[in-house]
């Protein structure tokens, strides 16, 4: 007779506990052997304590105009000096990393789930199904991400959840077509076969079975997407399409400056490197993400 397994007082199995300890203890030794992974994961970690912590890091009001202190060059007053209205610029990018954490996580939230959900489910059922979900999808991937996301702007008007949701409609089909190719490859397992052959619904093999075996992959391209996310964002500012004056965004900020970057080039300097750094920061923290998540990875 088979030992019962010993439960912990959530009344979870402790063999499973201690697998799940492994499980993430491996992946934390597997991030911490890359340098660039831990170097991209502390800036994003510092952006989120930038972002929450703004009224106490920034040192001026972002919207507070002083004509008389316009254009400053970076000093130990203004950090990285002011714009043409005398406006703070390092306090200005400490609050537009809200506005850039804003659009990264409202867009991830709608892309994930949609892309997941269209790709397995014309992996799972192929056919007509399959035809008609990878045609909408090969539309939006004939046009480039940026000018897609311009048309879409276009015709919602300017402003920052229109840009939201204008990046959005430009995500999700990578994601489905990672997800359907993932979904290919599983539904003729043994496990899934075995599941069908017990009279388990659709819906049921979907959910508990082939979509939890997609999520890791779905995890690591979210992640570096969000880089792109960040790059189109700024585009949509840049071009007046985006978040709306006097709303901080780094995107806005450049276009603004670029009037004056000739003599000031801190205008656009600043901004451009916090754009810069923190879509480096994704993109490394995405591979080292895509280490720990993927099995075949060694």
């Amino acid at each position: 007779m088979n030992a019962p397994k010993v439960a912990n007082d959530n009344g979870a199995p402790q063999s499973s506990l201690q697998a799940l300890r492994q499980n993430v203890a491996q992946g934390l030794r597997k991030l911490l052997r890359n340098p660039l992974s831990c170097a991209g994961l502390v800036v994003i970690l510092a952006l989120l304590l930038v972002a929450a912590a703004a009224p106490w890091v920034a040192t001026h009001n972002p919207l507070t105009q002083d004509l008389y202190n316009t254009l400053k060059a970076p000093s130990a007053e203004h950090w990285f000096g002011t714009d043409e209205y005398g406006r703070d610029i390092f306090s200005r990018l400490v609050y537009g990393s809200r506005v850039t954490l804003y659009i990264i996580s409202l867009v991830t939230i709608i892309v994930g789930p949609v892309g997941l959900a269209v790709g397995v489910v014309s992996g799972y059922f192929g056919g007509w199904v399959d035809t008609v979900f990878m045609r909408v999808t090969d539309i939006f991937v004939s046009f480039p991400g940026l000018v897609l996301a311009l048309a879409f702007v276009a015709a919602l008007g300017p402003g920052l959840d229109h840009a939201v949701i204008a990046i959005a409609l430009t995500a999700w089909p990578p994601i489905a077509r990672l997800a359907r190719a993932e979904t290919l490859s599983l539904r003729r397992a043994d496990y899934i076969v075995a599941v069908q052959l017990q009279g388990a619904s659709s819906l049921r093999i979907l959910l508990r079975h082939v979509t939890p075996m997609c999520l890791s992959s779905v995890v690591v391209r979210l992640t570096m997407n969000m880089a792109g996310i960040i790059l189109t964002a700024a585009g949509l500012g840049f071009l007046g399409l985006g978040a709306q004056p006097p709303i901080p965004e780094w995107g806005a900020m450049i276009s603004a400056g670029r009037r004056y970057m000739l003599e000031c080039w801190w205008l656009v300097a600043m901004p451009g490197a916090a754009i810069m750094l923190v879509s480096l920061a994704f993109n490394l923290f995405g591979d080292g993400m895509r280490d720990v998540l993927d099995p075949r990875s060694e």
